[in-house]
C-alpha cells in the first residue's frame, strides 16, 4: 500500500481529529467517536498533524500500533494528544484552532528490512530501533525528506541513535493520508 491521500474537508477522519481538538481545547470535554453499526471496528496506529496556516508543524502525536478499539478511538487521542502534550509545543490555543491544517495518518503493519535500499523516503515510512530500546519514527512524504538517507538519519537523530556506532534495525511501513 502506498501513502494514499484523501482530499477535501468531507474526510471522516479529518473532521473527527478537528472535533476531538476543538472540542478539548474549547470546553476539555474528550468527544466519543459516533457508532456505525454497518461498519467493523478497525484497529491501527494513528498519527494526527496539526500545522499552522504557514505549513509550520504544530503538533504531530501517534501511536505506532493500536492502543485501542478502533482507528476513531485512535484518531481522537492522538489528535487531543498533538493539540495538548507534543512536548516541543505549547498547548493550542482556542485563537488558532480556526487556522490549523489537520492530517490523519493511518499506519499499516511495520516490516523489518534488510537496509536502506528496501525504503522509499515517499512511499513509506521508517522506524529505527536499537537492541537497548531506543527508538524513532518517521512518517513517509515529509516536506524537506526527500531522500533515504535523509528520513534515516532525522528518524537516528530523533532515537537518540548514532548512525555511526549504533546497530540498528529499521522497519517500514505504508500510510494511508487523510487531509
Amino acid at each position: 500500500m502506498v501513502a494514499e491521500e484523501t482530499q477535501g474537508q468531507s474526510d471522516p477522519l479529518v473532521s473527527l481529529a478537528r472535533q476531538a481538538v476543538e472540542a478539548y481545547v474549547r470546553d476539555r470535554v474528550v468527544i466519543t467517536p459516533p457508532q456505525d453499526p454497518n461498519r467493523a471496528a478497525r484497529s491501527a496506529g494513528v498519527f494526527v498533524s496539526l500545522h499552522l496556516p504557514d505549513g509550520s508543524l504544530r503538533g504531530c502525536m501517534g501511536t505506532t500500533e493500536p492502543q485501542r478499539g478502533s482507528i476513531e478511538e485512535e484518531t481522537i487521542a492522538n489528535a487531543i494528544t498533538a493539540a495538548s502534550c507534543d512536548p516541543r509545543f505549547y498547548a493550542v490555543e482556542r485563537d488558532e484552532l480556526a487556522g490549523l491544517d489537520i492530517s490523519v495518518d493511518v499506519l499499516g503493519p511495520p516490516e523489518e528490512v534488510n537496509g536502506p535500499e528496501d525504503l522509499d523516503a515517499k512511499k513509506y515510512g521508517v522506524i529505527v530501533r536499537t537492541i537497548d530500546g531506543r527508538r524513532a519514527l518517521l512518517l513517509p512524504d515529509l516536506e524537506g525528506v526527500d531522500t533515504v538517507e535523509q528520513q534515516l538519519r532525522i528518524a537516528c537523530r530523533k532515537g537518540g541513535i548514532d548512525p555511526e556506532s549504533d546497530q540498528y534495525r529499521i522497519f517500514r511501513f505504508p500510510v494511508k493520508r487523510h487531509h
